[in-house]
């Protein structure tokens, strides 16, 4: 069994860890490049040979990769069949249409927090940043590269709103993951968790108006836009009849989310209904389609900049974020597997006799094992069940500590360029990691919210103990707690 197997030793699994971080920090300041395929694969050749060497079995490293390639698979499907998505939504009108009145409606200095806005409604709505990345997402880029926004600002803005809405929804798989991990009550966590994330993001919105202000009508080249209004026109219906039937798929989207059908069937259900429409409203054949499905958009109107815009998307161009993500997942379920991660965890268990320590330990192995593990699913799970009697050896609300695991856990998953989240980012808004780290405000802001809280102590509730059972009694008593 698993449990069975001898832990790595302390030594061991920091030298692991020091190589991976060491290769990757000396290739992106030598290349300045976020293309790690082959620095990973020399960090897993790295930890197999020292794993091996100390006593770990080849079948245990063997069912450590098995077991991340199986975390990747549908992420990894998903991400593939958004390739899929994104030229037939951009065939059908949707995209173009949406880039158009963008250009024509959105203010550039309002157009950063309006971004965030609309991504987190759409977010809240489905339960998934994927989703809303891959729809949203892409026609904001557009319209900010329009506006004369950088790219960079942009992704940040996109992936604010797109992860609140993963953090919040209780359709959201990693909010149900971390409610169910920590044996707390969906609705209370999700309740608990708008105590952090919330002020988070209203202070990202804040930095988003702020930045907005060095953006405004009069700074805008108003030629260059009219020149991207037309080259859109000119290929593309955008009148208010066909720019509202080309808006279908993206119902068909949301809609399909909020009903919790399978991610993979509303990808192709969508695809299907953009194709569709593309060749009944905009004429093109059913082998374009598939050609467009496969490789991605591809048309000329004599304009550089909008087909900058237009010219995305496929299967195939996701097919370096996909490599990216599998190695990423192989190289942490080595770990995990292994008992690696395990052994760096066990280490920080002493720091956990206050309500402070235990938190501020929770967020840090919590992104510890993020960076490790290239999954949120993982650093959700084992830091969760890992400190969870530390929570109640304290006498804290289990509510807190399935806060804690989103509140360092879903956040910064965008921020991991080999994650999975990090990988899908970087693949539709196409923007690497590095460069729209600095933006993504409520990734790095929500943890120190939270470690904020666990030092002043406020929002971190107690149990009531009552002989030797325990109420939890809520402040809120709306919440049907005796």
């Amino acid at each position: 069994m698993e449990n069975d197997l001898k832990k790595p030793s302390l030594g061991t699994a920091l030298l692991i860890v020091a190589f991976m971080f060491v290769i990757i920090i000396l290739q992106l300041i030598a290349a300045g490049s976020p293309d790690i395929h082959l620095t990973l694969v020399f960090s897993i050749t790295f930890a197999v040979l020292l794993l091996l060497k100390n006593g770990t079995k080849w079948s245990v490293i063997e069912d450590g990769i098995m077991h991340g390639c199986k975390i990747a698979m549908i992420p990894m499907l998903i991400l593939m069949f958004i390739g899929m998505l994104i030229p037939t939504l951009i065939a059908a009108g949707t995209i173009p249409a949406l880039i158009y009145y963008g250009l024509k409606i959105i203010n550039p200095s309002v157009f950063l927090l309006t971004a965030a806005l609309v991504c987190s409604v759409a977010s809240l709505s489905t339960g998934s940043s994927y989703t809303t990345g891959g729809t949203f997402g892409v026609a904001f880029m557009g319209i900010g590269m329009g506006l004369g926004i950088p790219p960079a600002m942009t992704a940040g803005a996109v992936i604010s709103g797109a992860v609140i809405g993963d953090k919040l929804s209780p359709i959201s798989d990693s909010t149900n993951l971390a409610a169910g991990v920590c044996e707390t009550n969906l609705f209370k966590h999700v309740k608990s968790m708008m105590y952090t994330t919330i002020p988070a993001f209203i202070i990202s919105c804040i930095l988003y108006a702020v930045l907005g202000r060095n953006y405004s009508a009069s700074s805008i080249d108003t030629t260059a836009v009219d020149v991207i209004l037309n080259g859109i026109s000119s290929k593309f219906n955008v009148s208010a009849g066909y720019t509202l039937i080309s808006i279908i798929p993206l119902a068909v989207v949301i809609f399909m989310a909020i009903k919790q059908v399978s991610a993979l069937a509303t990808m192709v259900v969508a695809s299907l209904t953009a194709m569709i429409i593309a060749m009944v409203t905009q004429g093109f054949s059913p082998i374009e389609m598939m050609a467009f499905m496969n490789y991605g958009f591809s048309i000329d109107v004599g304009v550089d900049a909008v087909n900058a815009l237009l010219n995305r998307g496929g299967i195939q161009s996701m097919m370096w974020t996909v490599s990216l993500g599998f190695l990423g997942l192989s190289y942490g379920g080595i770990l995990e597997k292994s008992r690696t991660m395990e052994t760096l965890l066990d280490s920080m268990k002493g720091l956990t006799k206050n309500a402070g320590n235990l938190i501020t330990t929770h967020v840090v192995s919590t992104i510890i094992v993020n960076l490790l593990s290239a999954s949120q699913y993982v650093s959700i799970i084992i830091p969760g069940r890992m400190y969870l009697p530390a929570y109640r050896k304290l006498g804290i609300r289990s509510d807190v500590a399935s806060r804690t695991c989103e509140d360092a856990g879903t956040v910064t998953s965008p921020l991991v360029p080999w994650g999975l989240c990090g990988v899908f980012f970087t693949g539709v808004l196409g923007v690497n990691t590095i460069e729209y780290l600095p933006y993504a405000f409520l990734s790095y802001i929500t943890p120190v919210v939270a470690i904020i809280y666990a030092y002043t102590g406020k929002f971190i509730w107690k149990e009531e103990i009552t002989g030797t059972a325990i109420d939890v009694k809520r402040e809120n008593t709306a919440d049907g707690a005796k």
